[in-house]
């Protein structure tokens, strides 16, 4: 079985990153980009215009950002398979790494395989509906986009995720509307205060979408009562699920340390994980931030991180 330095699975802006500089420090990585767990470069590939990565003053379309990041680090010979990793074992060493048609030995892994928004299974919210038409999963990234400025914007969700998404769209929204199915949110008693006393949050209780509509874009949705399940139209501009996100960590069958809410723990400052020689970048580490630039930047720390681990390990002259 062939054996690499370096081993980095999972793609985006972390794991390409990862791969140019452990490229550029001559460590001949090699990057599982992903095929059937999701599309090869991330959430970024579903993702129209991207505006605030630095260095793109007219933004650029996710795809293509991300398309620029491969041909980047395979022009300093990162080796790309496009296939999914099936398992990894972490039990000896070097590990062992078992794609789904190549099995590789690594001295050291960069774990980069991100999280994906959870979203639930509205009509007109699907793939090919409205997603990424006006309906997406990350205020932050998209909100600030021409499609949802001055528009009524309906964000799903209870929790403190929710309250700060929905807080944060104020900035471009002529109203925001906090559809949550309960009588009371589950977000700490602060940030709760923060959504209601907001002039332009609303909050809609014991509300849940049951349908979004439009023609090329989001124009509207439909919303069902709890309680007495009488539905409603609203007009809309967007709608944005805010319901937490699940790392895709599913491939390591919980063989290193992760948070309460499931994200890899690295230690503090760095991308190492709780194994000696495997690193961690990215949204699959990162349950704050989530953002293009940090998990580029991340992506360069576990590269950085294997390159000194492997030369103090005596692997690399």
């Amino acid at each position: 079985m062939e054996k690499r330095k370096v081993v980095i699975i999972g793609s985006g802006p972390a794991g390409y990153t990862a791969a140019i500089y452990a490229a550029r420090a001559n460590l001949s990585p090699l990057l599982y980009e992903g095929f059937m767990s999701g599309p090869a470069g991330g959430q970024l590939m579903t993702t129209t215009e991207v505006e605030n990565y630095p260095g793109f003053p007219e933004g650029i379309l996710g795809p293509n950002m991300m398309e620029n990041f491969k041909k980047q680090a395979m022009r300093f010979k990162t080796d790309i398979l496009t296939e999914d990793v099936k398992s990894v074992d972490l039990s000896s060493y070097p590990f062992t790494v078992v794609g789904s048609k190549t099995s590789v030995k690594a001295n050291s892994l960069i774990i980069s395989t991100g999280a994906t928004a959870k979203r639930l299974d509205i009509p007109g919210a699907r793939d090919g509906e409205f997603w990424q038409k006006g309906v997406t999963a990350c205020a932050i990234c998209d909100g600030a986009a021409p499609i949802f400025r001055d528009k009524h914007l309906f964000v799903i969700g209870g929790g403190d995720s929710a309250v700060e998404e929905a807080v944060f769209l104020t900035k471009y929204a002529s109203k925001v509307f906090l559809v949550h199915r309960r009588d009371e949110l589950r977000a700490s008693k602060i940030m709760a205060q923060r959504a209601m006393n907001h002039p332009k949050v609303e909050v809609l209780w014991n509300k849940r979408v049951v349908e979004v509509f439009g023609d090329n874009i989001v124009r509207g949705v439909v919303l069902q009562d709890t309680v007495t399940n009488k539905e409603q139209k609203y007009e809309a501009g967007g709608l944005f699920f805010a319901i937490g996100h699940l790392p895709n960590t599913d491939f390591l069958k919980g063989q290193l340390a992760t948070d309460e809410k499931g994200y890899l723990k690295v230690d503090k400052g760095s991308s190492r994980t709780n194994i000696e020689g495997v690193f961690a970048a990215g949204d699959v580490q990162d349950s704050i931030y989530r953002q293009a630039v940090t998990a580029a930047g991340s992506g360069c720390m576990a590269a950085l991180d294997a390159e000194r681990w492997l030369s103090e390990k005596g692997y690399i002259d």
